[in-house]
C-alpha cells in the first residue's frame, strides 16, 4: 500500500476468483453484510444497497452503539470499475471518494482500491479499516468457494 499524496490511500490485492465475482460482491447485500465494514465484536444491523448510478449505500454496524456507513454510486462499470463517496456520519459530515479497478489476470484478478481525501487524522485508521475489509472479502469468496464448489478459484489460463 502507499499513498500517493496527502489524503489518499492506495491498496492492490489479488484474488484467485473472477473478476465478476469480486466485483459483484461489492454490491450484493447479502454479501456485502458479509465483509463491508464486518469487525471481530460488531453485528451487522443492516445493509441497504441501490446498486446503481446516483443510488446509495446505507451499512449499519452495531458494537457498542449503531455506526452507519454510507455513500452514493458515481460510477458503476462491471466488471472493471466502481467508484462511489463514503462516509461515516458519526465521525465527519465530510465525504470521500473511493474508486474500485479491477483488472483480469490469468488466474483471478486484480483489486486496487483508491481512497481520495481522506483527512490526515484519519489516514492510519482508514488504511487498516480498508485492509480488513479487504481481508474479509478474500474470506468471504473463499468461505463461498467451499460451500460451493463452482464458485471455487478461478484457475483458467
Amino acid at each position: 500500500m502507499t499513498a500517493e499524496n496527502p489524503g489518499t490511500l492506495i491498496i492492490t490485492r489479488r484474488f484467485d476468483f473472477a473478476i465478476e465475482r469480486v466485483f459483484d460482491a461489492w454490491l450484493d447485500p447479502a454479501k456485502a453484510g458479509e465483509f463491508l465494514f464486518v469487525t471481530p465484536t460488531g453485528t451487522m444491523v443492516r445493509v441497504t444497497i441501490d446498486a446503481r448510478v446516483g443510488g446509495t449505500f446505507s451499512i449499519i454496524r452495531r458494537e457498542r452503539e449503531d455506526v452507519e456507513h454510507v455513500g452514493t454510486y458515481l460510477e458503476i462499470d462491471r466488471p472493471r470499475r466502481l467508484v462511489f463517496t463514503f462516509g461515516v456520519p458519526k465521525f465527519s459530515a465530510e465525504m470521500t471518494r473511493v474508486t474500485i479497478e479491477l483488472k483480469p489476470l490469468p488466474t483471478g484478478c486484480e483489486l486496487t482500491l483508491t481512497n481520495d481525501g481522506v483527512p490526515a487524522e484519519w489516514l492510519e485508521s482508514t488504511r487498516e479499516g480498508w485492509g480488513n475489509i479487504l481481508d474479509g472479502l478474500a474470506a468471504h469468496l473463499a468461505k463461498d468457494a467451499a460451500a460451493w464448489p463452482s464458485l471455487a478459484p478461478d484457475r483458467s489460463s
